[in-house]
């Protein structure tokens, strides 16, 4: 790269940062312009270009990124000593570079209205408003682990393959837009991470790649998990890019689909997010609600606990600080609490809307 287009692309960094600064105080542009204007096309393009490929094209791209660095350091190691100036001029223009990338493609999704906004729902809820519905919630998850198993003391094993997952949740976004047009999903660019194990270890499910806008899973989870999981991603191509948003649509578009295994992984991973909440609040009465469980659906919570456990390591929690200052730097002051944040969604849209 020639010094004057880098020299450019440094001064084009800080214009950059004020540009996205302002646009954290202007909502209903961002939503206008940006989340309902360009961005449905950048998303569908790239869903277009990337989808039809069987294998994540952004972890290759990620993998690529990490080997330029390395090499990189190691060939220039010598003048990188002599003149470390150089090194910070070309660090700053592939921030410049990533930065614009990064919001232009798809994080100015992060400055847009809320989803409260969006469906006019509340966060606020009282602690009995959530013992009620924590009632329902178990209703419903005992229901319909009983429905598949035929009894109550299986847990429920989810027979499809991950692609078999993938297309019910696209069936469900297909249910979702009959009344709500906003959620259409079409192109879809749904993948298991090449990095599973590796996104394991640091605690995730997914992730959006926002530079090839595919939705990447967790392949190892356990996959009474993965229609919500799934749901979560695609919501984040649609462009919500808080957690509580697509956590809440991960729910509702689990939720809305006819299958029976769509839906029990829709009101147990709703009603794990609940509990988790009233354990925080009243641990004896959490574990009075626990009592009302099946012991399939006990079992189902048993297994995923084991999961997590497994992969439990020094680094997990750098890894989620790292996630909640990069949250908190984009306009999520909950930072990685907004995951938990979505019981006050669930607990409205359950008031206003009933499912």
């Amino acid at each position: 790269m020639r010094k004057r287009t880098k020299t450019v692309l440094l001064w084009f960094f800080p214009i950059q940062i004020a540009l996205v600064k302002w646009a954290s105080y202007n909502p209903d542009f961002i939503e206008n312009y940006y989340s309902n204007g360009i961005y449905p096309f950048i998303s569908k393009a790239l869903r277009l270009l990337f989808g039809w490929i069987p294998f994540s094209i952004g972890d290759i791209l990620y993998f690529a990124l990490f080997v330029f660095v390395v090499r990189y350091f190691y060939k220039n190691w010598k003048s990188i000593k002599s003149k470390p100036l150089y090194l910070l001029k070309d660090i700053g223009v592939l921030l410049s570079v990533v930065y614009f990338l990064f919001h232009f493609l798809w994080g100015l999704n992060y400055h847009r209205q809320p989803i409260t906004w969006k469906l006019g729902l509340e966060r606020e809820y009282s602690k009995e408003e959530l013992v009620s519905f924590i009632h329902y919630l178990t209703q419903r998850s005992n229901a319909y682990q009983t429905n598949i198993t035929g009894d109550s003391l299986s847990p429920v094993h989810v027979p499809y393959s991950k692609k078999e997952i993938f297309q019910g949740t696209e069936l469900g976004y297909e249910q979702l837009k009959k009344e709500h047009p906003d959620f259409e999903y079409s192109f879809s660019s749904q993948k298991s991470s090449l990095f599973s194990i590796p996104l394991t270890y640091m605690g995730y499910g997914g992730y959006l790649n926002p530079f090839t806008n595919e939705a990447q899973v967790n392949g190892i989870t356990p996959k009474f998990r993965l229609p919500t999981v799934s749901g979560h991603e695609v919501g984040h191509q649609l462009g919500y890019s808080a957690e509580d948003a697509t956590n809440f649509i991960g729910f509702w578009v689990a939720s809305v689909n006819e299958d029976p295994y769509f839906k029990y992984a829709a009101y147990s991973h709703a009603l794990s997010y609940c509990l988790s909440d009233l354990a925080r609040k009243d641990e004896k009465k959490f574990k009075e609600m626990i009592k009302l469980l099946n012991p399939g659906v006990r079992e189902n919570f048993r297994e995923l606990s084991r999961f997590w456990s497994k992969y439990e390591n020094p680094l997990e929690p750098v890894f989620k600080s790292i996630f909640n200052t990069f949250l908190k730097a984009n306009n999520q002051d909950e930072g990685i609490e907004s995951y938990n944040s979505v019981v006050g969604l669930l607990i409205s849209f359950h008031k206003k809307y009933g499912f």
